[in-house]
């Protein structure tokens, strides 16, 4: 019972503050807004990071974000939620390439203690021989989390004192080179992220 309201609670939170950074964020703009997804285009939502790639590289951002990249914070671990919503963003990057539309597919684990670029690296070859994985240790994940406005909690499994499972905000951060150009919220549809995704590309000029 005290596992199932710490896990209620958290979720809770993380909804909350998951609300708050999905509307309180201001546009610019410069790309009409569409009921599918917010466009968020100049806000203070992403930053410089240095990680460490699922091959065990050391990477900046500016080395990873060089193009339209889709980037989600989750973990491995993840016995539902991140499974699903890392496809999604992997069948919106499928979607893009099938209209000549090259995007990069990004995961950010917020568990860098079990998700080591070993374990990293079967899951995300898994999901989009494109994708990205990163992780680094906690000091770097808390930086890159919070340059995205992520919260993650770690939430203890009652009765194992091994196993825990990780609370966190679930947007797909859409980014150029030059910021963020919009949010997709969790279970965000793929068919739906890609036109989003074209959209503001065309509107910008990077996209025929």
């Amino acid at each position: 019972m005290q596992r199932a309201m710490m896990v209620v609670a958290g979720a809770v939170m993380a909804a909350v503050i998951a609300a708050v950074a999905f509307f309180a964020l201001s546009p610019t703009g410069d790309v009409p807004l569409s009921p599918a997804a917010v466009n968020v285009s100049g806000a203070e939502i992403g930053g410089p990071f240095t990680l460490v790639r699922h091959d065990g590289t050391t990477v900046t951002d500016a080395e990873v974000i060089t193009g339209p990249t889709l980037v989600y914070f989750g973990y491995t671990f993840c016995p539902d939620i991140c499974p699903i919503d890392v496809q999604l963003l992997a069948d919106a990057v499928d979607l893009l390439a099938e209209k000549g539309i090259d995007v990069t597919p990004v995961f950010v684990t917020v568990d860098p203690a079990r998700d080591t670029p070993e374990a990293l690296a079967p899951f995300v070859e898994a999901m989009h021989p494109k994708m990205i994985g990163l992780t680094g240790d906690e000091a770097a994940i808390k930086a890159a989390a919070d340059a995205y406005k992520v919260y993650f909690a770690r939430v203890e499994v009652e009765g194992s004192a091994a196993e825990y499972l990780m609370n966190h905000t679930g947007f797909t951060y859409f980014m150029l080179p030059d910021g963020v150009a919009g949010l997709f919220r969790r279970g965000f549809p793929a068919e739906e992220m890609a036109g989003e995704v074209e959209r503001v590309l065309q509107a910008r000029g990077l996209a025929g």
